[in-house]
């Protein structure tokens, strides 16, 4: 009996050895030799001019509080210095090697080296380099392409396999949590309570929001990816409906999360300053003794 033991016992810690070592995370390099065969520089770098638009819209979007003209503009410009690609890059390709592995790189490497692979990041990268203006005509289904009942069940498949509504979503909570912390620091209130409320609040709120944006999303891919074929679509699915597929798609929204995290954070930060500094120059003339009443020059 105790030799049965210790034999369940070994094979069991094997096992375990086994899965550590097929799931042990890539290097720096053999992550971004991915990330640049996805062109995820060149994806996010098309999308991060109209940042600081949407940030200041969350502001203005507060009538709570609303600012002033002068805080709305140290809102722009904290959002113009955080929004970079150099801000963004080292922590996303730190997640994205931590969740990867040597087999998913392998295969998603092969998949976007194929002609379908290089199509598909082409389609994405033609995606984020659309205007504000003309992603919202897609989204509402103003802007449509051609389709069939085929390429709309792949292409509900693609969303989903993709994970585009919740990626989105992400993004657009990592953004709200990041204007949060900034009115927090700049009015001088603790940070730590004012994160944790809006975390709460985004994931509450998340589902509803992943539901509502399917739709759009779905019109979002197919206009897309009008150019790809249905043997292209397939193939795409194909990959993304695999394990390596769907772990690749794991690495890639937590390299955004990552990214995007780090870009808040930066913009809190320093409009927390910005704010700071208006403030103290609002309450220095405010507290400023009126000058002495001119003498009156005496007659001669």
């Amino acid at each position: 009996m105790y030799n049965t033991r210790m034999s369940r016992f070994a094979l069991l810690l094997s096992l375990a050895a086994m899965a550590n070592a097929v799931a042990a995370p890539v290097d720096i390099d053999t992550a971004a030799q991915l990330y640049q065969a996805a062109a995820i520089r060149e994806q996010v770098r098309a999308s991060l001019g109209s940042m600081p638009a949407h940030i200041r819209k969350l502001f203005q979007g507060n009538t709570s509080a609303p600012l002033s003209d002068t805080q709305l503009t140290a809102v722009n410009v904290a959002a113009v210095r955080a929004f970079r690609i150099d801000v963004f890059e080292a922590p996303a390709l730190s997640a994205f090697a931590s969740n990867l592995d040597a087999e998913t790189v392998k295969k998603a490497e092969t998949f976007l080296a194929s002609d379908t692979g290089k199509r598909w990041v082409a389609a994405d990268v033609g995606l984020a380099s659309l205007s504000d203006e003309d992603a919202d005509k897609i989204m509402n289904g103003d802007m449509t392409a051609a389709a069939t009942p085929q390429r709309t069940v792949l292409f509900e498949k693609l969303e989903r396999a993709e994970r585009s509504s919740e990626s989105t979503i992400q993004i657009l909570l990592t953004m709200g949590t990041a204007v949060a912390l900034g009115t927090a620091v700049g009015s001088g209130m603790e940070p730590g309570p004012v994160e944790e409320r809006a975390r709460k609040s985004g994931e509450a709120s998340r589902q509803t929001l992943e539901d509502n944006m399917r739709e759009p999303m779905r019109r979002y891919v197919a206009y897309g990816y009008r150019d790809l074929s249905d043997a292209d679509l397939k193939h795409v699915l194909s990959f993304l409906q695999s394990t390596a597929g769907k772990q690749y798609i794991s690495a890639y929204m937590a390299s955004l999360d990552a990214g995007f995290h780090a870009m808040g954070r930066r913009c809190g930060e320093q409009l927390g300053e910005s704010l700071r500094e208006l403030a103290m120059a609002q309450l220095a003339t405010e507290h400023v003794d009126p000058a002495p009443p001119a003498i009156a020059k005496p007659h001669p």
